[in-house]
C-alpha cells in the first residue's frame, strides 16, 4: 500500500470511490473545482492510499485556524479491515497537529453505522449536545 498527499488529479479515482462507498453523500461543493479549491486552500492536509497505482482509499480534512474538520473517509470495500482507513487518519492528524490544529471533527450521517464504529472504535466522542446547521448561499437574501 503506498501512501500519499492527495492531488487534484486524484480527483477522477476519488470521484468513483466516493460514488460508491455508503454513508458518503456528495454536494456541489465537491465537483472538480470545489475539491481544487479545498485542495489549494489546506495544502498537504489530505491523503490516498493506492494499490497497483490505483486509488482505494481517501481523507480530506481542512481547518479554520481552531478546528480541524474531516470528510470524506473512504476505503474500497476489499481493502477495509486491513488499517487502510487509520492509516489515512493518522497522516491526517500528524499533518494537522503540524499545523497547530490539535481537535478536529468529522460529520457523519446518522444512520452510516459504519462510519460510526469506525470513529468511536479509534476514540473520537459522539457529540449529543450540539445541533448542527446548514446553509447554502445561492444568491437568495435569507440570511
Amino acid at each position: 500500500m503506498k501512501y500519499r498527499t492527495m492531488q487534484i488529479d486524484d480527483y477522477t479515482d476519488a470521484l468513483a470511490l466516493w460514488l460508491g462507498a455508503e454513508g458518503v453523500q456528495l454536494r456541489s461543493a465537491d465537483s472538480l473545482e470545489g475539491i481544487a479549491r479545498y485542495l489549494e486552500r489546506n495544502p498537504g492536509l489530505s491523503f490516498v492510499a493506492e494499490s497497483d497505482g490505483k486509488v482505494v482509499g481517501t481523507i480530506m480534512a481542512g481547518h479554520d485556524g481552531r478546528r480541524g474538520y474531516i470528510q470524506h473517509l473512504a476505503i474500497q470495500v476489499e481493502f477495509r479491515k486491513a488499517g487502510v482507513g487509520s492509516e489515512l487518519l493518522r497522516r491526517c492528524l500528524v499533518a494537522l497537529k503540524q499545523a497547530g490544529i490539535s481537535k478536529s471533527h468529522v460529520h457523519v450521517l446518522s444512520d452510516n453505522n459504519i462510519a460510526r464504529e469506525f470513529w468511536l472504535a479509534r476514540g473520537w466522542q459522539m457529540r449529543e449536545d450540539i445541533a448542527m446547521f446548514s446553509f447554502v448561499n445561492d444568491g437568495d437574501d435569507n440570511a
